[in-house]
């Protein structure tokens, strides 16, 4: 059984060692088995190279093309699926026990956007003093930040007490 390759990318031309292989020409159309010296010398009259495209078949898959072209149109595919990927950033809003109507509606706009957005929320509800012996608030808090955005997040993780701080994490659905 051929050993796949061991450098990056597929063998081209010389480094392809076996005694024979399936062959495709250019066109795409299926030649058949030949000797490995025979396909190189089509390829090479062809003016192109000789990639082997199945290195664990048996006997190994190869096809006449222009390699240069080949890795260029590779990278090319690779950029555009880095294109495509959206990184998920985490944003924090801070809220506190006794945050007032019209900044909790500005703090949850701002929470909404981000969910359009496609980033995951981290809300932090800080206690002072003595707002930690009335722990409920924070907790009714939290309970009316999730019913107000219930239908555009779902909560990756519960309301929890960190020391003096309560922590909640919405993601997009």
């Amino acid at each position: 059984m051929p050993s796949a390759p061991t450098r990056e990318g597929p063998r081209v031309n010389e480094e392809i060692r076996v005694p024979q292989v399936r062959l495709i020409d250019e066109a795409g159309e299926m030649i058949g088995i030949m000797s490995t010296r025979d396909a190189l010398n089509k390829a090479f009259s062809a003016g192109l190279d000789l990639l082997e495209i199945s290195p664990t078949a048996v006997p190994p898959v190869v096809k006449i093309l222009d390699y240069g072209k080949f890795k260029y149109e590779q990278q090319k595919k690779k950029n555009e699926a880095r294109k495509k990927q959206k990184v998920i950033e985490i944003k924090e809003v801070k809220v506190r026990p006794g945050t007032g109507e019209h900044d909790f509606q500005t703090k949850l706009k701002a929470i909404q956007s981000f969910l359009e957005d496609g980033d995951k929320v981290k809300i932090s509800l800080r206690f002072k003093g003595r707002e930690m012996a009335h722990q409920e608030l924070g907790i009714k808090m939290m309970e009316r930040i999730r019913a107000e955005v219930e239908e555009k997040a779902k909560i990756e993780q519960m309301p929890k007490l960190e020391n003096r701080q309560m922590l909640m994490v919405l993601a997009p659905r």
